[in-house]
């Protein structure tokens, strides 16, 4: 744990000076995620300040969503809602293991169905073609964040039903195992309401809102390859993407 400093006297107030020396101590891990701030009378004894001075310093935190507070039992460093990066293309279990998150699968069906024509465009078959549906929740450190329906031509979809879907990305599998190389994903993102069976798996209120995303993932020499529908907690989980003002060299004008 980093060692305090102390409180200047300068012409920025004591409580905002007093602010950022906890936000500091939260951001270098000194107080972790879930971890209780020492009380306010011990923190006006370390810092030779008002409980007043202590009083605004958390409330701002409180109003930046930096802590919570709960009645009777103090306040406490707020958890941070998991995030990927959508302008980088990775499977959801890739991105939350290397940022230190638990990920399991529950697979709720792994069928060959006919192609309905909103996939059969997509996929670029024929309607009624035959396809792999495979239906899972996501669970993010044991709480379920995601239900998802994942979509991709027979002659693939089959060689997954030997697979440990349970732990592992179907990305990862495609390119590690079957030697498939990813290319670029196509991303169209909408909201709904859960029905009654996804709020079940989700654990949320029917109607609750989630975010909905289409994607279509591409092989690197051009063939569409995996059509996923990912209804999204965006309580528990959210989506992040970084947009250049202008874009690259290699990209033109």
């Amino acid at each position: 744990m980093t060692p305090f400093r102390a409180l200047e006297q300068s012409a920025v107030p004591l409580y905002s000076q007093l602010r950022e020396r906890l936000r500091e101590r939260i951001a270098d891990g000194s107080y972790q995620q879930g971890a209780r701030l020492p009380a306010e009378s011990e923190i006006s004894a370390i810092f030779g300040v008002s409980r007043i001075t202590v009083r605004q310093a958390l409330n701002d935190l409180q109003k930046e969503g930096v802590i919570v507070k709960a009645p009777g039992k103090g306040s406490f460093v707020a958890r941070r809602t998991p995030r990927q990066d959508l302008s980088r293309l990775e499977g959801f279990g890739e991105a939350m293991s290397r940022q230190g998150h638990r990920i399991l699968n529950r697979v709720l069906s792994q069928l060959e169905v006919g192609a309905s024509p909103a996939v059969a465009a997509r996929l670029d078959l024929a309607p009624g073609a035959p396809v792999t549906e495979v239906r899972r929740v996501r669970t993010l450190d044991r709480e379920p964040v995601s239900f998802e329906v994942s979509y991709l031509p027979a002659a693939v979809g089959r060689r997954l039903r030997d697979e440990n879907l349970l732990e592992r990305d179907i990305f990862l599998i495609l390119e590690d195992d079957y030697g498939i190389a990813l290319g670029h994903a196509d991303i169209q993102i909408g909201a709904l309401g859960a029905d009654p069976a996804m709020a079940a798996a989700l654990g949320v209120a029917p109607g609750a809102a989630l975010l909905r995303i289409e994607r279509l993932t591409w092989t690197a020499d051009g063939k569409p390859l995996d059509f996923e529908y990912l209804y999204v907690r965006g309580d528990a989980f959210q989506y992040g993407l970084r947009l250049p003002r202008h874009p690259s060299p290699s990209q033109g004008t």
